[in-house]
């Protein structure tokens, strides 16, 4: 090793040992916007051109994510006596009212949407409306994946070295 190679070397480790000390990067306001990201759910839903319509989806926040869990957390009893002995997430409807808190356009909450399904419960509607096979569970797929839930160690090191 020569001795500009090394010289090198130790002035990235300064480098890096700047930006590792820096919280200054994650502090309010530091990080990026989460933005609106379209996607396509289904191939049945066309404009008037016949072009496929992508849903859009937005990222909910965690604190959003913990009251859902919440939300849809139930006891459960044992014994003949009914005790309650714990509690456990139903992970379908968990998961299911993420996607609905994620999904942007179509908005499965809206009164118009309620009316023309006869329903009331926003995921009643998404399970009616996608009721083709795959297409609800490419939703939920989606909302996961928006949310962060499918990224792995090795995609966000991918991400960092890019």
């Amino acid at each position: 090793m020569t001795n500009k190679n090394v010289e090198e070397i130790e002035n990235e480790e300064v480098e890096l040992s700047e930006v590792v000390n820096d919280l200054s990067f994650f502090m309010p306001g530091a990080a990026e916007e989460v933005e609106e990201v379209e996607r396509f759910v289904s191939k049945r839903f066309k404009d008037k051109k016949g072009n496929v319509i992508p849903f859009r989806f937005k990222p909910i926040t965690t604190t959003r994510i913990d009251e859902l869990e919440k939300l849809h957390t139930v006891p459960i009893y044992s014994g003949s006596r009914r005790r309650k002995t714990g509690e456990k997430v139903d992970q379908s409807r968990f998961i299911a009212h993420i996607a609905v808190e994620s999904t942007i356009y179509p908005n499965f909450k809206s009164a118009e949407l309620r009316k023309a399904y006869g329903e009331q419960d926003p995921i009643e509607i998404a399970k009616k409306m996608l009721h083709v096979g795959g297409e609800y569970s490419e939703w939920l797929q989606v909302a996961n994946e928006i949310n962060g839930f499918d990224d792995s160690l090795e995609d966000l090191e991918e991400t960092a070295k890019n």
